[in-house]
């Protein structure tokens, strides 16, 4: 096996309130999604919804997903007053929350 060379991704599990309607869900996501724009560090972006059939997904509907060329990249997204500003009304909108980070592993057979 073999680290990937510099890349972390930024995980973020989310399952948003009851009262927020689709349209402020899919103008959040945007928000998210244009970070990439803002945030010099923040190289992708990638979300989705749950869609397992394992049904083990503890109320967690969105997956959000963003790679960084390192720990220091990350560090300086979260502390970059775009994130935080937008990271302040996200998390607003949600019932629960998760955020990993991990450092993506090749498997060589």
């Amino acid at each position: 096996m073999e680290e990937a060379k510099g890349l972390v991704k930024h995980v973020v599990l989310a399952k948003f309130k009851d009262d927020v309607s689709p349209q402020k869900i899919e103008e959040l996501i945007k928000g998210y999604a244009n970070l990439v724009n803002l945030v010099p560090p923040m190289k992708s972006f990638h979300w989705g919804t749950d869609v397992s059939a394992e049904n083990m997904h503890e109320g967690f509907t969105h997956i959000f997903e963003s790679t960084f060329e390192s720990t220091e990249g990350v560090a300086e997204y979260v502390a970059h007053p775009a994130h935080v500003e937008f990271a302040n009304l996200f998390l607003s909108h949600l019932d629960k929350v998760i955020i990993v980070d991990y450092k993506p592993t090749i498997v060589r057979l």
